[in-house]
Formats: C-alpha cells, structure tokens, sequence
C-alpha cells in the first residue's frame, strides 16, 4: 500500500489536487492519488493536509490542496481585483462591517465552522442563495478568498471546513513570504509545465488559473530565458513548450480510472488535442439528456484513454456499481475490458466494497461483464 511519502511526492509533481465533494464515489481529491499510486490510507493523505500542514487547501486551479510552501505564489490570485472573485468581492464590500465581525469571531474563538457563526441579526440563519450559504458562510468564504482566513481541518458531517486565521495555519516562514506578482507568475508557470509535459501557453495558464494575457508574458519570458523550450506538435495550431528539464519515458503502462477532476482532463480543450477525447461532466445535465451518466470516470490504458465508465460506490450494499460502460472508437473492447476489470476489483477493495457489478449499459458492458465475473472467479 502506498506510503505517505509516496502521496507527498505525487501532489508535488502534479502542484496540486481539485478539491469536489461529490461523494457518489469519494471525493475527488482522493481519487488522483489513487490513479497514480493505487490504494492507501485516506487518512494519511488528511493528515498531510490538516496536521502535519505540509499542504494546504486554497483557490489555485478552482479550490484546491497545494503544497504549504505555494501559499507565498497562490496569494496575487486573491487580490479583490481578481476577476475570479466576482459577486463574493462586492458582497465583502457591502456587508463590510459584518466580515469585520465575523473575523473577530474566528480570531478569537476559531477554528469554527459556518454553523458556529452568527447572522448579522444575532440568529444562527439557515442557507438560501450562493450555493445554500448562510450570511456567515459568505463572509468567511470572502476571507478565505482573502487569504486572511485559511482551512484548518475537515470535520466529517458533510465534509464541513473549519475555518482560522491564515497566521495560524500556514507556517510563518510561508505566510510572511511576499514575492512581486510577476516573480509568482513565472513559477507558477514553471510548476504547470513541470506537471503538464508539453503544452501550450493556454493551457500553461489554464493549470492555476492565471489570466491569459500575464500567463503569454510568463511563458514568452521563461522561453527566452531557456527555461521553456519551443517546440511543435503534429496536429497543433498553437505553439507548444516543454520545460528544460523534462523528460520523456522510455515506455507507459498506465492503467488508472481518472476522476472528472484530474489534471490530465480539466481542461477539455487540451484532453482533446492529446487524446482525441471528447469529455463533458454531466452531473448537471438533466438525466434524460446524460450521453454517458452522472458521474463518469474516463480509463487510460497506456497512453490512451480507451473507455469511459459512469460509477457509484453503493455502500448500503457494498457494490461498486458501473452503471454504463463505453470503449472509445478507437479502441477493442476485448483489450479494454481485461485491464478495466482489474482497476475497478482494486478500486473497489480500496474502497471497501465487496465486489464489483455491471450494468446492461454502454458499448464495452457485455465485455466488461464477463471480464469482471472472470476477475473474481
């Protein structure tokens, strides 16, 4: 079973994990460890994260877990100015006398969770717009955004963060850290070419987020130092880069079920190019207008992503459940379904389920049927 050290090592090369609470399968930051380094120990991944505080939680590519010592470059992604921050910026300014209170509250009472805060009227308030937010959850997600209020921990009733003062979270040498906006720029570029192989300046800035404009300047600036390398890939329009220091694999074995929010597919555009894979997440699709399903997985065998299969961990049960199953068009069944069969067994061991079971749905379902009944016969 995968280490600590292990799980360390993966989210530094990968710079960070996308943090989605959809749980019909597990959150989402769980499952990229698992694609890269099978099953371990969730609680030692918490652990990393909320008591060692070797990473921790901050918007980066959407909310995400990074390494402690990123805090320093995430922080010009949190100025009020930033486009990201839309709405939550000019409720911050409106309500500023409330966000004052509430960071008092967490100054001198925190960790807390929302629940743990006051209304502005005195009552603990129950959530309506923004996502079923409280008056409270707005104002200490604001300074979250801020960066003046960082994650202390999950607690387990529904994934809830407990927010404090960022002072007391990120250790000092990293909190106090400043660095100019472009000198933060340029390694933030560096850490996504690091993780991205070959890529363009789009997808450069897509990987934390970065303006497209700032990020062309970045990369134009490491190109012309000889950090990033200019080169061309057959099929692309755009100009590709890869950093100096990267180096390509003598084979890929690859065999991993990827969560819809894994770096290699975030960003469509890019699994496009590099895949020919054409991947939308339908969880807000109405369900008679799904093409594939609620919550699919995509399978990379390889250096392909051959399949895609929509699952859901029934725990009532103790069945990992594969509700559809597809091979992609350039891939045969008969190869997909052996290696698919044996990822979901590992998968579902990992997540304490008892077997694996198929549904009649999707091009690759008889074959994975059978692969999987021959699996665990």
């Amino acid at each position: 079973m995968a280490t600590a050290a292990h799980l360390r090592r993966i989210i530094r090369q990968i710079g960070l994990l996308q943090i989605d609470s959809v749980s019909v399968l597990l959150p989402a930051h769980y499952q990229v460890p698992f694609s890269r380094v099978g099953p371990y120990d969730r609680s030692r991944l918490d652990a990393l994260i909320y008591r060692d505080r070797e990473f921790t939680e901050q918007w980066a590519h959407e909310a995400s877990i990074l390494p402690v010592e990123h805090w320093p470059l995430i922080r010009h992604h949190l100025s009020p100015h930033e486009r990201r921050w839309g709405a939550l910026a000019k409720w911050m300014h409106a309500n500023a006398d409330y966000a004052a209170r509430v960071l008092d509250e967490v100054r001198t009472r925190g960790p807390l969770l929302a629940g743990d805060v006051d209304e502005p009227n005195g009552t603990r308030g129950k959530g309506g717009g923004w996502w079923g937010w409280t008056q409270a959850k707005i104002a200490l997600e604001g300074h979250f955004a801020r960066g003046t209020i960082a994650i202390a921990e999950r607690r387990s009733a529904g994934f809830a963060r407990a927010y404090d003062l960022a002072e007391r979270v990120v250790p000092n040498e990293h909190h106090t850290r400043t660095l100019a906006r472009d000198e933060a720029q340029r390694e933030l570029v560096r850490l996504a070419a690091r993780a991205n192989g070959v890529a363009t300046a789009s997808d450069l800035a897509d990987y934390y987020r970065m303006a497209p404009r700032e990020a062309r300047q970045r990369v134009a600036e490491l190109a012309s130092a000889g950090e990033l390398l200019e080169v061309e890939v057959e099929g692309w329009r755009d100009q590709a880069y890869l950093h100096r220091d990267a180096r390509a694999p003598r084979r890929i074995e690859a065999a991993a079920l990827l969560s819809p929010f894994d770096p290699v597919i975030w960003y469509r555009r890019r699994a496009e190019r590099l895949f020919e894979f054409d991947y939308r997440i339908e969880i807000y699709v109405p369900r008679e207008k799904r093409k594939f399903g609620y919550y699919v997985l995509p399978f990379l065998l390889g250096d392909r992503l051959v399949g895609r299969v929509d699952l859901k961990a029934d725990r009532a049960a103790g069945y990992l459940r594969v509700l559809g199953a597809y091979t992609e068009p350039h891939a045969r069944a008969s190869d997909v379904a052996p290696a698919l069969a044996h990822e979901l067994a590992t998968m579902a061991r990992w997540l304490d389920l008892d077997a694996v079971s198929v549904a009649r749905r999707g091009t690759l379902a008889r074959e994975l049927a059978g692969a999987v009944r021959t699996a665990a016969g």
